[in-house]
C-alpha cells in the first residue's frame, strides 16, 4: 500500500492523469540565424521552470523576457509587443513587481553561448502564455536594470522566438 501511496503523490497516478502544460520557442536573430530553444513548463508547485539554450549572441548581459505577443515579424522584433505584465509593474526591485514574465539576466559567455534556468512563480502556461495571441521570448541588447518602466531599460531586440504548446 505505501508503494501505492508513494507513486501516487510522486506521478499523480491517483484519478485523472497530471499533465504538465509545456511551451516551447525556438529563437532568431535579427539576421535570421539560429539561436537556440526555450521551453517553460508547469510544475505540480505551480510554478514554471524555463530552460533557455542559446548560442551565436553578443558577449555580456543581457535582458531576456516572456512578452505578451506571439509575432517575431518585424524586422526589429516589436511586433511580440511588451512584456507580459499582467497587473504588475516592470522588475523586482519595484513595489507590485516583478511581471510574470520578468526573467533574470542572461550573462553571455566570450563564445556567445549561455544556459539559463529559471522558476516563475505563480504561473500557468496554458493561462498566461498561450491566449489567442500568443507569446514570444526575447533576448535584448543591455542588461534589465529591474526597475525601470516599462521593461528595464534592456534596449534593442536581438532574438525572438514565438511560443508552441503541447
Amino acid at each position: 500500500m505505501k508503494t501505492i501511496a508513494i507513486a501516487t503523490a510522486l506521478f499523480g497516478l491517483a484519478g485523472a492523469p497530471a499533465i504538465a502544460a509545456t511551451a516551447t520557442a525556438q529563437l532568431a536573430g535579427t539576421d535570421g540565424s539560429n539561436i537556440g530553444t526555450v521551453t517553460v513548463t508547469d510544475t505540480p508547485s505551480g510554478m514554471a521552470h524555463v530552460t533557455a539554450e542559446l548560442q551565436g549572441l553578443p558577449e555580456g548581459v543581457h535582458g531576456i523576457h516572456i512578452h505578451e505577443t506571439g509575432d517575431c515579424s518585424a524586422s526589429d522584433f516589436t511586433s511580440a509587443g511588451g512584456h507580459l505584465a499582467g497587473e504588475a509593474q516592470h522588475g523586482v526591485m519595484v513595489e507590485n513587481g516583478p511581471h510574470p514574465g520578468d526573467l533574470p539576466n542572461a550573462h553571455i559567455a566570450p563564445d556567445g553561448s549561455v544556459t539559463v534556468e529559471a522558476f516563475l512563480p505563480d504561473f500557468d502556461v496554458a493561462e498566461l502564455m498561450m491566449d489567442d495571441d500568443g507569446s514570444a521570448f526575447i533576448v535584448h541588447a543591455g542588461a534589465d536594470d529591474y526597475e525601470s518602466q516599462p521593461s528595464g531599460d534592456a534596449g534593442s531586440r536581438l532574438a525572438c522566438g514565438v511560443f508552441e504548446g503541447k
